[in-house]
């Protein structure tokens, strides 16, 4: 499944996540963001780490009331998933490399590596430079509450800070 989210949808720096009045039940999957360095469409896997410079961890929030609603409906999931400041934004690494070794999230426990989300994204659409590309890891969503704390570690640096209002 892809999702595309406008630039509404981002939650940049230590600011506040706010639940918003849609949904009684917030919840969050972890994932990484990757910033696209240039133009292109049609992007062979092999060639994908070209397409990217910098990476960081992140937070996406779902509203699982209403996701739970839209899968009853047969409908796409759009107003669960797309809305303002639903996706939190840590400090990006610059990826000299395609390789997420050595860092915190490990291909394994991603849902597609970069290369391929990369190479899915540029079948759809023109990625463009500054697009960023968000993969989810392997872990199922989970609940979040007011005053609850999201944080990211990365090598001991915290590069992810979002507090849930």
């Amino acid at each position: 499944m892809m999702v595309l989210k406008g630039d509404s949808c981002l939650l940049n720096g230590r600011k506040p996540m706010f639940i918003p009045d849609s949904t009684s039940e917030l919840g969050v999957t972890e994932c990484v963001v990757l910033r696209v360095s240039k133009l292109g469409k049609g992007i062979a896997p092999k060639f994908a780490s070209r397409y990217y410079d910098a990476v960081a961890p992140g937070a996406d929030f779902i509203a699982m009331d209403r996701a739970r609603e839209a899968q009853q409906a047969g409908e796409p999931w759009t107003k669960a998933l797309a809305f303002d400041y639903s996706l939190a934004i840590g400090e990006y690494e610059p990826t000299p490399t395609p390789s997420l070794k050595g860092r915190e999230y490990l291909k394994e426990e991603l849902v597609l590596s970069p290369e391929e989300a990369i190479a899915e994204a540029g079948k759809l659409m023109t990625i463009r430079q500054g697009d960023l590309i968000y993969i989810q890891l392997k872990r199922a969503p989970r609940l979040v509450h007011k005053e609850e704390i999201i944080r990211t570690e990365i090598n001991g640096e915290e590069k992810l800070y979002c507090k849930i209002k």
